[in-house]
């Protein structure tokens, strides 16, 4: 069964935490970037049926622990959440040539994240608008048995954001992203997948404040079947690498030289609900081998609505 408004409306939650930890006075701001891994699972790099979708993707990230560059525990008494929803809308059009798609897409997400750790100085509790999502350009190819996309989209910022600090649910900066992804089907029925979405994220420098976030490379997928081609189960992963260092004069000295690195895996299930045009996902995952950001784990649930379908060819 196809993905309903996946890829194409919102690939990711744009949140950050303002997480701290103490070197004798002073305090080092980690943040861990405008994509929230976990959001995209067993069909990552699918491609969708031509139509328009609407998509709600609530999600509920906590972590209790926050890891050093070496992946050592820092005990600074951590308690994290993030609350957010985030409503998209995408299409997707066949063009003349044979299985070859264009999809566009654009995702609006709200949030709020709280902070607590043994200073009270270092607390948050901010609620607010994240960065738009924009996706002018996807491309899709299919076959019988493999999907392929790529897609360029940006971040903008359009929340609130304080130059000294990282408590604002908006980064305040531009992320230009490229992405590329693909689903392999292992039978003709196309009952058996396993599919990854790979990202590369420039970030651009903060206004008015001399720091810049290193870039970073993502994966999204998993391993799945689709019993009945109503259901999607299976197990989701990802992983993150940041490939270059954060920079600028601002960034503290706790923080040169050090790069996020985390995988997470957990379960996926998603059932289609024919007579409404929805689908429905429930999806959890939990954070290892973490280094330099929280050590967490993300609970997605989305609910996917199919707003129009081009009739079926004779």
């Amino acid at each position: 069964m196809p993905r309903m408004g996946g890829r194409t409306t919102w690939t990711g939650v744009i949140v950050s935490l303002a997480l701290v930890a103490s070197t004798r006075d002073a305090f080092a701001q980690q943040e861990v970037g405008h994509k929230t891994l976990g959001t995209l699972g067993l069909r990552a790099g699918s491609q969708p049926e031509p139509g328009v979708y609407m998509t709600d993707r609530v999600l509920h990230y906590s972590a209790t622990t926050l890891r050093d560059r070496n992946g050592e525990a820092i005990p600074v008494g951590l308690d994290a959440k993030v609350l957010a929803s985030a409503v998209g809308i995408g299409a997707t059009v066949e063009l003349p040539l044979r299985s070859t798609f264009v999809n566009v897409g654009l995702g609006i997400p709200m949030a709020r994240s709280t902070v607590n750790t043994k200073q009270p100085e270092a607390s948050i509790d901010r609620f607010g608008l994240g960065d738009i999502y924009a996706q002018p350009l996807g491309l899709g190819w299919r076959s019988k048995q493999i999907d392929v996309v790529v897609s360029y989209a940006v971040y903008l910022p359009t929340g609130s954001f304080e130059p000294e600090g990282s408590a604002s649910i908006s980064r305040g900066y531009v992320t230009h992203q490229f992405a590329a992804g693909s689903t392999l089907y292992f039978d003709a029925a196309r009952s058996w997948h396993l599919s990854a979405l790979a990202s590369f994220d420039e970030n651009l420098r903060k206004p008015r404040i001399d720091l810049r976030r290193g870039s970073t490379i993502q994966v999204q997928g998993g391993f799945g079947t689709s019993p009945l081609r109503i259901f999607d189960i299976g197990l989701a992963a990802y992983g993150i690498w940041q490939v270059e260092d954060d920079d600028g004069s601002a960034l503290p000295p706790q923080l040169r030289g050090a790069r996020d690195r985390a995988y997470g895996v957990g379960p996926e299930f998603a059932v289609v609900i024919p007579p409404i045009r929805c689908k429905f996902t429930l999806r959890y995952e939990h954070d290892f081998a973490v280094q330099a950001r929280p050590e967490g784990q993300i609970f997605v649930v989305g609910l996917s609505t199919t707003l129009w379908r081009p009739p079926r060819a004779q």
